[in-house]
């Protein structure tokens, strides 16, 4: 919850509506965007399934 709302500054409560599975996929979108802007890191990696 805290990710996404930190990188796409929405709120609790609009993160909190979002189904499960669409969350996690948000999460996933967001890390990948991340990573091609800022290359692999390994050591901070977050992966989600």
């Amino acid at each position: 919850m805290t990710f996404l709302s930190y990188y796409l500054h929405w709120s609790r409560r609009e993160v909190m509506n979002l189904p499960h599975l669409e969350r996690r996929r948000w999460c996933r979108e967001v890390s990948a965007v991340n990573e091609k802007i800022s290359g692999p890191s390994k050591q901070n990696k977050i992966e989600f399934r």
